[in-house]
């Protein structure tokens, strides 16, 4: 493997970073997950957006505009022979003295890892996956803004844990109000019936939430659909009376779940319409971008 870091391709091997980097002794940093299908890569654009935007939010000039970042994409993918690929663009504050003063590291480091995408088990779409909801709750907005997509991630990070000692895949976290949030790693969606009619839930951005790119399409997919959503404050009692729920991310795409904490699910209808919908539209995606 070859590894992007600032302005050239290292092979794996030689690829490092400073222990002075304030990305790894302070988590000051931004990064992006994408996904590419058959050498392309899924709304390369919104992510590299999202990028900017998280950099901008932490006061991160990346020192890079968007075209150069999405050729150098390109170009990793291409040195690692990949078609399928998982890829992650990373933007540390870069080395500098110990102290949490930005103006300590005048460069960023910017690195792209770019590897063979790894398909989840055909099992997890056709049974679900069993999740938590996890005593840990998610950072509060006052605090860390959620349309930061920062490296520092502790608080996902115990909630994982806890998810692991549940033998479960995935943490459902709550805000510091009780409400429903998100993943760990997944943006959270439910279908509770309201008049005897199925309305796709999900929390809204207000809860402290990250505007999932995957979340943003499941939406607009919803509505082509006819499908009822409904974006608000809901209460782990909400989820528990649900007939569905699913997560959504950029690599798994959307997630049927089977379990939340003691309650159980089938992957529903409308659960295998969005996620038929969804490969639709990365399939229109690419033959457009051919």
């Amino acid at each position: 493997m070859h590894v992007y870091i600032n302005s050239s391709l290292t092979p794996e091997s030689e690829a490092k970073v400073s222990v002075f980097d304030h990305g790894f002794l302070y988590g000051d940093g931004v990064f992006e997950t994408m996904r590419a299908y058959n050498g392309t890569v899924f709304m390369i654009e919104e992510h590299i957006q999202r990028l900017f935007r998280s950099a901008s939010l932490i006061g991160l000039d990346i020192k890079r505009d968007k075209d150069s970042i999405k050729t150098t994409v390109y170009e990793t993918i291409s040195k690692n022979s990949l078609k399928d690929a998982y890829i992650r663009v990373t933007v540390s504050r870069g080395t500098g003295t110990v102290g949490l003063d930005p103006e300590l590291c005048k460069e960023p480091t910017f690195i792209i890892i770019a590897e063979e995408f790894r398909e989840y088990p055909a099992a997890y779409y056709q049974n679900g996956i069993k999740t938590i909801i996890a005593e840990t709750k998610r950072n509060i907005k006052e605090a860390i803004n959620p349309q930061i997509k920062s490296l520092n991630f502790l608080n996902n990070i115990l909630a994982k844990v806890e998810a692991k000692k549940k033998d479960a895949y995935e943490a459902l976290m709550l805000n510091a109000e009780g409400c429903l949030a998100e993943g760990t790693i997944s943006n959270l969606f439910f279908v509770l019936s309201q008049k005897n009619k199925p309305v796709l839930r999900t929390p809204s951005v207000d809860c402290g939430i990250l505007d999932g790119i995957t979340r943003n399409i499941v939406l607009e997919l919803a509505q082509k659909n006819s499908i009822k959503t409904k974006e608000g404050r809901f209460k782990k009692d909400d989820i528990y009376h649900a007939s569905e729920v699913f997560i959504t991310n950029t690599t798994m795409e959307i997630m049927p779940v089977c379990k939340v904490d003691e309650v159980s699910y089938q992957t529903g209808t409308i659960t295998k319409l969005l996620h038929e919908a969804y490969k639709e539209k990365v399939r229109a995606y690419l033959q457009k971008s051919a």
